[in-house]
């Protein structure tokens, strides 16, 4: 379930996923994956805003009001503290 307005925005001018690509200077896989609601980068997030016309303070209307931690990651995805590795990611102390 998107997490995001990308495609809204997208899909409101017309434009199809490989020329927001193009004008963003992105790949399509990642506006894809954008719009699937998959976390990215800041610098990702700003460039798709200016290629759909939108200035940098609009984040909030395409990505919602979480669109500035740059990590696209909470603590509610991750409630066991399991990093990517699959170990804990808080050490714990010895008895």
């Amino acid at each position: 379930m998107p997490r995001n307005n990308v495609q809204r925005y997208r899909e409101a001018l017309m434009m199809s996923k490989a020329e927001l690509a193009r004008k963003a200077g992105l790949s399509t896989l990642t506006i894809d994956r954008v719009e699937a609601g998959r976390p990215c980068r800041l610098d990702t997030k700003r460039k798709i805003l200016l290629a759909l016309g939108l200035k940098v303070t609009e984040k909030d209307k395409v990505f919602g009001p979480e669109a500035g931690d740059g990590s696209g990651a909470s603590a509610a995805a991750d409630p066991a503290g399991v990093g990517p590795s699959g170990r804990a990611s808080r050490e714990e102390s010895a008895p």
